[in-house]
């Protein structure tokens, strides 16, 4: 029997996309102390306009529901970029300068990852919105600081985990807590490149300003640049943070002076004896982005817009194996499977989450991608580069008491 057949006798009804943030899925509306702003189209600054925030730029630059009004990098070169796309965008050198913008209603924050926290910092307590790249914060200790900052401010901070506006996923959760591939235990997620990561520099002083990533003192490497994102999607599905983390890193071949890993491994343990394990190397980049869900009934496969389920053996077939006789024969990993439906709107995630950025200034909402979960993930994905860099189990319960 074909998973296309198994499936379709359980065929569900979406009650919700991300394009509307969900009745039951999404989050709900702060519950209180949020101050409601009526503005139907709030004024957004973006701070950072390297290659990723010349791509948040693009996708702010067309979002019906933002007025993209001034950008700041150091580099004056990647500000004139931006305002290509419309020269009444204000471009600053200081981040200090556009965030006391009083036109400003919100800053979203694409900077490198040292810099997340006195940039989040700042604009919180002037008063305005916040979108920040994940990983939220360098550090636990910044990320539970932000957390506070958030409490006492009371206004929004989303983080850049765009899959949470990812109907996809969202269509999986709803399968794996219906049952469709069994009792799930076992998770294990890529995020893998074959290139060195890194870039040109014109001037040797801007080695570690250019390649900021591959230095500790401005980066969580791996685990915090790309990693991230499936931490974030297991804790989404499992609906909770890991309890601890253990794992193994290196520099075994890009050795050009680098500090942060170029092949990571983490084991992660959530409630109920679920494994995550997650990897992220530098050395091959063969199906890149993946994630296995492991269900005692079937298992999804997960790449960048697709998931594809396969239906376990109702019953096992025996047979000789190996020479072995009387052995389970191993599942055909060629079985056709079934393509699990959802909608993205005719968009991709970061541009759904822009404009549910958006939704939050003005309706007040809770964003999907919010202080909890951005928290959650960030301490996450520090926990797992402690536990490489000290060759320990890394425990939740502890790391959050400190």
């Amino acid at each position: 029997m074909k998973a296309k057949n198994y499936l379709g006798r359980r065929k569900f009804i979406r009650e919700s996309s991300v394009l509307g943030l969900g009745v039951s899925l999404m989050p709900s509306f702060f519950s209180s102390g949020m101050k409601i702003n009526n503005l139907s189209k709030p004024n957004i600054g973006l701070i950072g306009c390297g290659s990723r925030g010349m791509g948040l730029a693009r996708i702010l630059d067309s979002t019906s529901n933002i007025n993209f009004i001034s950008c700041c990098d150091i580099f004056p070169e990647k500000t004139n970029e931006v305002k290509k796309l419309d020269q009444n965008i204000e471009a600053f050198s200081e981040y200090e300068e556009l965030i006391s913008d009083k036109n400003i209603d919100g800053v979203v924050i694409a900077t490198p990852l040292h810099l997340h926290f006195p940039m989040v910092k700042y604009a919180l307590e002037a008063g305005k919105h916040v979108y920040v790249e994940k990983t939220m914060a360098y550090s636990i200790e910044e990320t539970l600081e932000i957390e506070k900052l958030v409490n006492k401010y009371g206004k929004i901070l989303q983080v850049g985990h765009q899959y949470r506006y990812f109907d996809m996923y969202y269509q999986i959760k709803k399968a794996i807590d219906e049952g469709w591939i069994g009792k799930v235990l076992h998770y294990e997620s890529q995020y893998h490149r074959n290139a060195d990561w890194r870039r040109p520099v014109p001037d040797p002083k801007l080695e570690k300003t250019i390649n900021w990533r591959m230095y500790r003192e401005f980066s969580g490497g791996l685990m915090a640049e790309l990693a991230a994102h499936q931490i974030d999607v297991v804790n989404l599905l499992v609906g909770a943070p890991p309890m601890k983390v253990n794992g193994f890193g290196g520099i075994d071949y890009w050795k050009d002076g680098r500090e942060t890993y170029d092949n990571v491994r983490a084991i992660y343990e959530y409630d109920g004896g679920i494994k995550s394990n997650v990897s992220s190397i530098l050395t091959n980049g063969y199906n890149g982005y993946l994630i296995r869900i492991l269900g005692t009934d079937g298992t999804m496969v997960v790449n960048r817009s697709k998931t594809t389920i396969y239906r376990e053996p109702v019953t096992r077939e025996i047979g000789t194996v190996d020479g072995v006789t009387g052995a389970t024969i191993p599942m055909d990993s060629n079985t056709e499977g079934e393509v699990l439906e959802y909608d993205d709107g005719g968009k991709a995630p970061t541009e759904h989450a822009l404009e549910q950025f958006s939704v939050s200034i003005t309706e007040g909402k809770l964003p999907a991608s919010n202080i909890t979960t951005g928290k959650e993930t960030a301490i996450a994905v520090h926990m797992a580069n402690e536990a490489m860099r000290t060759e320990t189990t890394q425990y939740w319960d502890k790391v959050v008491k400190l």
